[in-house]
């Protein structure tokens, strides 16, 4: 589990670490933008959201608003929170579509309670986890962070957080200071056997214990063997998606596997899938 390089937690804190040259990266390098919208959509996915249902979700660790732009994509609208200024400067220069606002996760979360219907959050919370300062004690963070987070959610509504551990101790303080705050849930690891393409997602239930979430096995080569390209150009956020956009045929084929993959009730695919219908009037 632990990372054969240098950890970014261990160059100091998160809000100098993303500095504006990160910030550049998360808008040029198009593997770290394909990387964060897998991961995005994976964590959507275990959040196991109504159908056809907008929600109004919260994005923990924003950064450029990558998370962000397939939240909106998928219909919903979103909140996002993140302590690099940098990082958030240049969510603005991307337009992104929700609401931008600069804080620190380790100092709770600023929202009245119940005001979301889910919550994601995509390689932020393992940054609770190192002392910046002498007053910082991570044990204490992440519970501050936790409590704040089990309240502005919605009752019986789910996180869905992708992190990083550095080792099983790392792991193992993150959840049970989850567990102390009231969640209940676990840990969904995708690709156990892959060392490239492991990923741990701690889903957390705000409500009675459902079924966790089985993790993914099966795992393409091509993704195995994607390299990094980076360009002087914005990567536009649909070529991240291979393309797909909403409500095409391809767009809604996507969909609907997502939905059987979640053991949900799906129609069977026919020509007419995901074709155009012509007005009444």
């Amino acid at each position: 589990m632990a990372c054969r390089g240098r950890r970014p937690e261990h160059g100091g804190p998160p809000e100098l670490f993303y500095d504006k040259n990160e910030a550049q990266k998360y808008m040029r390098n198009s593997r770290m933008i394909d990387v964060q919208t897998k991961m995005t959509g994976r964590a959507l996915e275990l959040l196991d959201l109504p159908d056809e249902k907008p929600c109004f979700l919260l994005d923990i660790g924003c950064g450029t608003g990558l998370s962000g732009d397939y939240l909106s994509d998928e219909g919903h609208y979103w909140v996002g929170i993140d302590i690099s200024l940098a990082m958030l400067d240049a969510a603005l220069d991307r337009e992104a579509q929700g609401d931008l606002l600069l804080g620190d996760m380790g100092q709770g979360i600023p929202f009245k309670p119940g005001s979301f219907d889910g919550c994601i959050s995509i390689s932020a919370v393992q940054w609770l986890c190192n002392a910046n300062k002498k007053s910082d004690i991570p044990a204490k963070r992440l519970y501050c962070f936790f409590s704040s987070l089990y309240s502005v959610l919605v009752r019986g509504a789910r996180a869905v957080l992708q992190i990083y551990p550095e080792n099983s101790e790392q792991l193992e303080l993150i959840t049970t200071q989850a567990i102390r705050a009231g969640f209940t849930g676990g840990v969904v690891v995708d690709y156990p056997n892959s060392a490239k393409a492991k990923k741990f997602y701690l889903c957390l239930f705000s409500g009675p214990s459902t079924f966790l979430p089985k993790g993914l096995h099966e795992i393409k080569e091509e993704e195995e063997a994607k390299e990094s390209t980076f360009t002087n150009k914005r990567v536009p956020y649909r070529i991240a998606r291979r393309g797909v956009v909403r409500k095409t045929r391809e767009w809604v084929l996507e969909k609907k596997e997502r939905r059987r993959r979640q053991g949900k009730e799906v129609r069977p695919d026919t020509q007419y899938t995901g074709r155009k219908r012509k007005p009444y009037f």
